[in-house]
């Protein structure tokens, strides 16, 4: 017997939804789904909706921990597979579950896991059953089309402790180029343990790869095919033909697509529309397993995430003109904020002159500069310093100062003003020491990544002067000891190179035109230069492309405009973040958002000192005794608006939250608690309060 809805208790709501019969028809008629229903009535399989696969999990394989419970995800030895060349489905999730949950949560007892987060620490702090294990139901199926892009994974995760008489839903988009399962530990966990559905989805990313030399390609569950035989279930096929594919591997043996770079799609551009479409996902599959409605308008949903995934949560916020989502509580958010002249960020009295500049330009910029900062002698004490090999740096230096992109009369002078630069180019002051990590871990892939999918071009370009393959002893193309192609929909993260954590290389960026050919990027020596110096004409081909009208137009086509369209929201973000700066993302949107919706805004903006953008660099000797965990902060928000969405509890204002680092040794700090860690302010004194009206943002020092 189905409940009627009157019986069901009333819950806030920050907007006026449409009636449900309006919904109803409008949603059929102009997306052919509703992801709701009226009583009796049919619940409507959306038209864009491909196969489902549904399994339940529980015991040795739950939905959070994929059956290793917190102890398993903490171990560093992942998960493998029996017969490492031809892993099943059920073994590639577990290890996809290993690896996600690890990149993004610092998972060491000493930084806090198993006492203020993690599995096995319940909603209320204490210790949760079973080591965190979650038992329920996953459905997972592409969404066909979702704005022209191809094969975007949505997959619903219900815990057997989903209540349909209190229904909620949290959207979690993957994080960077990650594939479905990327948001589960910064998102997914909160959710499960809160007993909602978790709406993820893969934005239209994600590490599917195509092995060119044997045309194999990736399936949803992470299993491989042929690309003849996969059609249009692969996750991602290069759109070429067999002649292309061919004559291309003659000249580049060993050589791979990836999604986000060579896709075609520039999948960015639909990551609020994959969001949506992930909600709407969830919807019918409720609508399909319980009898009796589940609809907007008695069900809660927040859209949560980090970094590109808190990105596609605000794109989705934005374009949500059904009120879909109720409240949107993200981290670190990459988002390109639409110019406007009149957004001004200030931190104390220093106006902010680089404010707002979009990913695109700011990550080419640093792939310039930052292997030369690096070794500035003012960041001598930066973590993992080790990895930046000096003389490749010098060499930077060297031809930065040659094309009068930076000064100085010696090397030492030459990094430290390219340390300034980066500082007037929008980075805080406190990113400074982890230029050399970040540069040596994630901005040349990234540039190379974002560069390929905003051109939209073909692997078979070789963009920039860049592919991506394996690579032997000597950094030269080279066949693998065994391919990376079975693993790298679970190790990989989407965004080459890919060291895995397995008996073989990974997938890396080959320099093409090199001096002496084709080599590993960071080994490369450019033409211009005749001198190894971290692949200078490669970085420099990149950073032109922003006066590509074809990159340009990618860019226009991926700019948030600041509407929330009122919806409760809190960004956090961490003043040291080195990847996704903070001048060019939470604060100009805070502002941009105050112009546009002025007293309807209910955004809040709290930022963290000493937190960053990767938490799982947070055991590494410097960064454990600088840095703390904006992941304890995430938590908190989703907490706050928990509240806030179900008892009208108020929601903090925009503030600055001051940290304690843990101190101590590099590599032995002490271990973490909460008197490292004060709680978001409901009233911040006035030292800590961000304020912003029409336009201007003030954020105290």
């Amino acid at each position: 017997m189905k409940t009627d809805l009157g019986a069901l208790p009333a819950r806030p709501s920050p907007t006026t939804r449409p009636r449900l019969l309006a919904i109803t028809i409008a949603s059929t008629l102009l997306f052919g789904f509703t992801g709701q229903r009226v009583e009796n009535s049919p619940n409507i399989r959306p038209v864009w909706l491909g196969d489902i696969t549904t399994k339940h999990y529980a015991g040795d394989d739950d939905l959070l921990t994929a059956g290793l419970g917190a102890a398993g995800l903490a171990s560093p030895t992942p998960p493998a597979p029996a017969d490492l060349a031809s892993p099943t489905a059920a073994e590639l999730r577990r290890l996809v579950i290993h690896t996600n949950y690890r990149a993004l949560i610092d998972t060491t007892a000493k930084g806090g896991y198993g006492t203020l987060f993690g599995p096995d620490v319940d909603l209320e702090g204490a210790p949760a059953p079973d080591d965190g294990r979650i038992p329920g139901t996953e459905f997972l199926a592409f969404a066909k089309n979702v704005a022209g892009v191809r094969n975007v994974t949505l997959l619903v995760q219900l815990p057997d402790s989903f209540d349909p008489a209190r229904p909620c839903i949290v959207a979690a988009p993957s994080s960077g180029s990650r594939g479905v399962y990327g948001a589960i530990g910064a998102a997914g966990e909160w959710g499960l343990k809160r007993g909602c559905a978790v709406a993820y989805t893969d934005k239209g990313t994600g590490a599917g790869g195509h092995e060119l030399e044997t045309d194999r390609v990736t399936l949803i569950d992470g299993t491989l095919a042929d690309a003849d035989d996969a059609g249009g279930d692969a996750l991602f096929a290069a759109e070429i033909s067999d002649a292309e594919r061919a004559a291309y591997v003659a000249e580049h043996p060993d050589r791979y697509a990836m999604k986000h770079a060579h896709s075609g799609d520039n999948p960015e551009r639909a990551w609020g529309r994959a969001t949506l479409r992930a909600i709407e996902f969830a919807f019918f599959v409720l609508n399909e397993r319980f009898d009796r409605p589940i609809n907007p308008g008695n069900t809660l949903v927040i859209a949560a995430s980090v970094s590109n995934g808190g990105g596609a949560s605000i794109a989705a916020a934005e374009e949500d003109h059904r009120n879909l989502i109720d409240a949107v509580v993200v981290q670190e958010p990459q988002i390109n904020v639409k110019p406007d002249s009149r957004v001004t960020v200030m931190r104390g009295a220093r106006t902010i002159s680089a404010a707002g500049k979009p990913l695109f330009d700011y990550t080419t910029f640093a792939n310039l500069l930052q292997p030369c900062a690096a070794i500035a002698p003012s960041n001598g004490d930066s973590p993992l310093l080790a990895l930046i090999v000096p003389q490749f740096a010098q060499n930077r230096c060297a031809a930065l100062a040659a094309a009068g992109l930076v000064s100085g009369a010696d090397i030492d002078a030459q990094a430290e003003d390219a340390k300034s630069r980066l500082v007037a180019h929008g980075w805080e002051p406190e990113s400074a020491l982890l230029h050399a990590s970040h540069y040596a871990l994630a901005t040349p892939a990234v540039s190379v990544t974002y560069a390929n999918a905003y051109k939209r071009a073909s692997v078979l370009d070789d963009l920039c002067g860049y592919s991506m393959g394996t690579t032997g002893a000597d950094n030269r193309p080279a066949p693998p000891a065994a391919s990376p192609m079975p693993i790298v929909w679970a190790l990989g993260n989407g965004v080459p190179p890919s060291s895995f954590r397995l008996p073989w290389a990974g997938i890396n960026l080959i320099a093409e035109d090199a001096v002496g050919g084709p080599i590993r990027e960071p080994f490369a020596a450019s033409v211009s230069t005749g001198l190894a110096d971290y692949y200078f004409d490669g970085a420099a081909c990149l950073r032109s492309l922003l006066d590509d009208v074809r990159v340009e137009h990618a860019i226009a086509d991926i700019e948030v405009k600041g509407t929330l369209h009122g919806k409760p929201t809190l960004i956090l973000h961490g003043r040291s973040d080195t990847l996704v700066p903070v001048n060019h993302t939470s604060r100009p949107y805070l502002g941009l958002n105050s112009l546009r919706e002025r007293e309807r805004s209910r955004l809040s903006y709290i930022e963290v000192t000493n937190a960053q953008h990767f938490e799982a660099f947070l055991p590494i000797a410097g960064y454990d005794t600088r840095l703390i965990p904006l992941h304890y902060y995430g938590t908190q928000a989703l907490d706050l608006m928990w509240a806030h969405l179900t008892t009208g509890a108020p929601l903090p204002p925009s503030q600055v939250v001051r940290t304690t680092p843990r101190g101590g040794a590099p590599g032995q700090a002490p271990a973490i608690t909460t008197a490292n860690l004060p709680p978001i302010a409901l009233e911040p004194v006035a030292g800590d309060t961000i304020t912003a009206d029409r336009g201007v943002v003030i954020v105290p020092d």
